[in-house]
C-alpha cells in the first residue's frame, strides 16, 4: 500500500531511534486511525532487511485477539516477512527474520501451558537457543498503556533486548524514552480520521426527562439513531455503500440497562435475531462476524470495555456513552474507535467527515485529557549525605483510636459554620433563599449538566468544554429510582470529611431535614423528594462546605486525644523528580541528599512557592541544609492535628532546615496573586499552623508558614499564627522572620561568658 507522508516520516524517526546508543525505550504515540500497525510492520520489514540476525517480538494485551489481527495485517502488507504466533514458536522456536506476535497475558497468567515443562522445549529455552545462535531480539509492545504489569516486564527481560518500542495512542509517560509522536492534525490532513468530534449535537439548552436511567438511555438512543439515518442517506447520496454503525457503551454491572437497550432497539426492528444488532460482552458475542466490513448489516453494537482495546471498525461513526467515570486513557481510546474514515478519505460532506458522541456524563470532556503528566519530568534516586545520618526529631503519629470521631461535634461545627458563613438565622424560608442565592439548588427535580459542541482533536475537547454550550438535564426525583444516587452522594460527602456514611446521613437530615428539630438547624426540608434532590443536586457544594466547616477555627470543640511519638530520621534514599530539559542540572549545595539537582527547583516539579523557597535556601548564607519532606507515609516527618469532629489527621510539613544554627519546620502554602487574590487551597491551613506552633513549643524548635506575594515578588513568613490576608501583621519578609526568631534564642553576653566558663570546667 502507499504510505502517507507522515507515515514515512514516522518510519524514518523509528529507524533513527533504533540507532541511538544507550537508550533502550522508544515511545510511539500515534492516534487511533493513523495506521500505527501498518507503520510498525513496514518499519520491521525495512529494519530486518538491513539487520539480518534480528527477530521482532510483538506483544499485545489479552482482549480481542489483537496478536492475530496484527499478524494478519503484516501478512497482507509485508509478504517478505516470516510471521508467527505463540504455537508456532512452541513447535519450532525463533529464527532470524521472524516477526512473532504474542498475547503477553497468555505468558503471565497462571496455569498457562506455554510455560510448563513438557515434552516440548519450553518458551524460555527457545529464547535462549535463539540468542545462542546470535539472534538479536527487538520488542514491540502494542497498546502499551493497557494492563502492563511487573510480570509483563519480566517477559520482556527474557529476550535480553536493547530496544523496546512502546506503541499506543495514549502511552504512559517516560521522560527517559525517545518519543516519536504523530500529531492528530497530520492524520486528519491525510483523510484517515474524521475532521471533528461532535458532542451532543443540537441538544436544546434544557432537557426534561422522566423515567430515570431508562428515560435517559432512550433519549440518547433516539438521537443517535436519528443521526445514523441521516448519515446513511448522506453515504448513499455520495455513492458509497458504507452502513454507519452506532456503538452503545454500557457501564459495568448493567444487566438491567442491557435489557432496556435491547428492548428499545427491538421495538424499532433492530435485533440480534435479525442480524442488525450485535452484542460484544464478556459473556455474549452475537453477530460480530464481519462487523468491520463497510457494508455489513449490523446498525448498532452494544459493548462494555472491549471497544477500547484495539478494535478496528472504520464504519463505527456514533458513540452512545452510557458508561461513566472512565479514566483519561480509556476515554481517548474509546473516541478513537469512531474516528476512522471508512474509506480512508474525506467526503467533503460535513456530516460524514465528523463523528458523534451522545452522553449525559458531565465529566466526559474533562476525562479526555485530564491527568496527563508532564513529559519533561524525570526521576533520580538519591542517597543521604553521611553527615545527616545522625540527625533526628520526634514525629507524631495517630493513636490506635484515631479513627474515632464525635458526630455530635461534627454536626455542631457544620451548623455553626453554615450560620456564620451564609448569615443564616431561625427563619428557614429566609435561610433557603440565602443558600439558593449562594448557589444551592432546591426543588424536586434532579438537575445535571452536559455539553453540546465540537472539537477537531481529542486534545481540544477539554478546551472546547469551556466554550461548548452547557445543556441542563432535569428529571423528577424518585426515592426509588434515585436511591443509589442519593447513597452515592452521601458517601462522597462523608469520604471528603472523612465521616462514616451513617454519621454523614444523620448530620444531613439533622441539619437540613424536618426531624429531629435541633436548635442550630439550617433548613427544614421534607424527608422524601426534596431532601433527596437537595443532597444529589448539591453533593459537590455540600462536600466542599462540610470540609470547610470541619477545618474552620470555631469555638473550642473539646480536649484532644493523645498522640504517639516516634523517632524520625531522614530516609537514607529518596526518589527526586527533576526537569529533564532544565539548563542547570548542577547539584544543590544545601540539600541533605547527595546530587539533589537544581533542576528539581522548577515549576515542573513543585509549586511556585516551593520553588522560590528552595532557591532562597540555596543562596541564603544562614541556611546550612534543607530537607524536602514527603507528603504521606510512615517514613516521613508528621505532626498530628484534629478537625472539628475530633478526628486525628496527619500533617506532613514541607521542609526541615537548619537556619542560623536552629532547626526549623516549614510549610509552604499557596500565596497571593499580583491582584491580591488568595491562592491557598488548603482549608486546614490554620489548624496545621496551630499544631505546628504547639509542636515546636513542646520540642524547643522553630516553625513557620511561608507564602509568596506575587505583587512584590516577596516570600513572607509567619512564625506566630496564620491568616489568609497578606496584610495581616503575622506576615513578615522571610529573612526578617528567621532572623528575629533566631535572635530571640541567642544568649545574652553574660550567658556566653558563663557558657565558656562551664565548658572550661567540664560543665554542660
Amino acid at each position: 500500500m502507499d504510505l502517507k507522508e507522515f507515515q514515512l516520516r514516522e518510519i524514518a524517526q523509528l529507524e533513527a531511534a533504533m540507532e541511538e546508543p544507550g537508550r533502550r525505550d522508544i515511545v510511539l504515540k500515534s492516534p487511533t486511525g493513523s495506521g500505527k500497525t501498518i507503520v510498525l510492520t513496514h518499519f520491521m520489514e525495512d529494519y530486518m532487511r538491513g539487520h539480518a540476525r534480528t527477530a521482532f517480538v510483538w506483544l499485545t494485551p489479552g482482549q480481542g485477539d489483537l496478536e492475530e489481527q496484527s499478524k494478519e495485517k503484516m501478512d497482507r502488507y509485508c509478504r517478505g516477512v516470516s510471521t508467527k504466533l505463540l504455537p508456532d514458536v512452541m513447535t519450532g522456536g525463533f529464527a532470524a527474520g521472524d516477526a512473532v506476535f504474542i498475547n503477553w497475558q497468555k505468558l503471565t497468567m497462571k496455569d498457562n501451558n506455554a510455560l510448563k515443562d513438557s515434552e516440548r522445549t519450553n518458551f524460555t529455552e527457545w529464547i535462549e537457543r535463539a540468542r545462542t545462535a546470535g539472534i538479536s531480539f527487538k520488542v514491540v509492545i502494542d497498546e502499551s498503556h493497557h494492563s502492563f504489569t511487573e510480570k509483563t516486564e519480566d517477559v520482556v527481560r527474557w529476550f535480553g533486548t536493547d530496544k523496546i518500542i512502546r506503541a499506543s495512542a495514549t502511552p504512559n509517560d517516560d521522560p527517559n524514552a525517545i518519543l516519536v509522536e504523530v500529531p492528530e492534525e497530520d492524520v486528519i490532513a491525510e483523510g484517515l480520521i474524521k475532521k471533528s468530534i461532535r458532542v451532543n449535537p443540537d441538544f436544546p439548552a434544557k432537557i426534561d426527562i422522566d423515567g430515570g436511567d431508562a428515560g435517559r438511555t432512550r433519549y440518547l438512543l433516539e438521537r443517535a439513531m436519528d443521526k445514523r439515518a441521516e448519515l446513511a442517506a448522506a453515504f448513499k447520496k455520495a455513492g458509497s455503500d458504507v452502513n454507519p454503525l452506532v456503538v452503545v457503551q454500557l457501564p459495568n454491572n448493567s444487566d438491567a440497562l442491557l435489557s432496556t437497550v435491547e428492548d428499545w432497539f427491538k421495538e424499532r426492528g433492530v435485533d440480534v435475531a435479525g442480524g442488525t444488532l450485535a452484542v460484544w460482552l464478556a459473556s455474549r458475542k452475537d453477530n460480530l462476524e464481519d462487523i468491520e466490513e463497510n457494508d455489513a448489516p449490523q446498525v448498532a453494537v452494544v459493548i462494555k470495555q472491549a471497544v477500547a482495546t484495539g478494535w478496528d471498525c472504520p464504519r463505527a461513526h456514533i458513540l452512545v456513552k452510557l458508561r461513566e467515570n472512565m479514566d483519561e486513557r480509556f476515554e481517548i481510546q474509546t473516541i478513537g474507535r469512531i474516528r476512522r474514515m471508512p474509506e480512508a478519505r474525506h467526503y467533503g460532506v460535513e456530516s460524514l467527515d465528523s463523528c458523534y458522541v451522545y452522553t449525559f456524563d458531565e465529566r466526559f470532556t474533562a476525562g479526555v485529557v485530564g491527568g496527563a503528566s508532564d513529559k519533561d519530568v524525570g526521576v533520580k534516586k538519591l542517597f543521604l549525605k553521611p553527615e545527616h545520618k545522625t540527625f533526628s526529631l520526634v514525629k507524631e503519629q495517630r493513636t490506635s483510636v484515631a479513627e474515632t470521631r464525635d458526630a455530635g461535634l461534627a454536626l455542631s461545627a457544620i451548623c455553626q459554620w453554615f450560620h456564620k458563613h451564609y448569615g443564616l438565622g431561625k427563619d428557614f424560608v429566609k435561610n433557603l433563599t440565602k443558600l439558593e442565592t449562594a448557589g444551592y439548588v432546591f426543588g424536586e427535580r434532579i438537575v445535571s449538566t452536559t455539553l453540546s459542541g465540537e472539537a477537531s482533536t481529542t486534545a481540544e475537547i477539554k478546551a472546547a468544554g469551556r466554550t461548548m454550550n452547557t445543556v441542563e438535564v432535569g428529571e423528577a426525583v424518585s426515592t426509588h429510582r434515585h436511591g443509589h444516587d442519593f447513597h452515592h452522594a452521601v458517601g462522597e460527602i462523608g469520604k471528603a470529611c472523612p465521616l462514616p456514611y451513617d454519621d454523614t446521613r444523620a448530620i444531613l437530615f439533622r441539619a437540613f431535614g424536618t426531624k429531629p428539630t435541633d436548635a442550630a438547624k439550617c433548613l427544614q426540608l421534607e424527608t422524601g423528594g426534596p431532601m433527596y434532590a437537595f443532597v444529589i443536586n448539591n453533593a459537590k457544594k455540600l462536600r466542599e462546605d462540610f470540609v470547610e466547616a470541619l477545618a474552620a477555627q470555631l469555638a473550642f470543640m473539646g480536649k484532644g486525644d493523645p498522640v504517639v511519638e516516634r523517632e524520625f530520621k531522614f530516609p537514607h534514599e529518596c526518589l527526586c523528580p527533576y526537569a529533564t530539559s532544565a539548563r542547570n542540572q548542577s547539584p544543590s549545595a544545601k540539600n541533605v541528599y547527595d546530587g539533589y539537582p537544581l533542576s528539581a527547583m522548577t515549576a515542573k516539579t513543585k509549586s511556585s512557592g516551593e520553588v522560590k523557597f528552595e532557591k532562597w535556601c540555596e543562596r541564603e548564607p544562614e541556611v546550612e541544609w534543607v530537607y524536602r519532606n514527603g507528603d504521606k507515609g510512615d517514613e516521613f516527618f508528621s505532626i498530628v492535628y484534629e478537625d472539628n469532629s475530633k478526628h486525628q489527621r496527619l500533617f506532613f510539613p514541607d521542609y526541615i532546615a537548619r537556619i542560623g544554627g536552629a532547626t526549623w519546620i516549614i510549610e509552604v502554602k499557596g500565596g497571593w496573586s499580583a491582584s491580591g487574590a488568595n491562592e491557598n487551597i488548603d482549608p486546614y491551613a490554620a489548624k496545621k499552623a496551630e499544631a505546628l506552633r504547639a509542636y515546636c513549643d513542646k520540642q524547643g524548635l522553630h516553625g513557620a508558614f511561608v507564602r509568596h506575594e506575587e505583587s512584590e515578588d516577596e516570600l513572607l513568613a509567619s512564625t506566630e499564627g496564620y491568616a489568609e490576608d497578606a496584610n495581616d501583621p503575622c506576615w513578615t519578609p522571610l529573612g526578617e522572620a528567621f532572623s528575629a526568631a533566631n535572635d530571640e534564642d541567642a544568649p545574652e553576653e553574660g550567658d556566653l561568658d558563663r557558657l565558656a566558663a562551664d565548658e572550661g570546667s567540664g560543665g554542660e
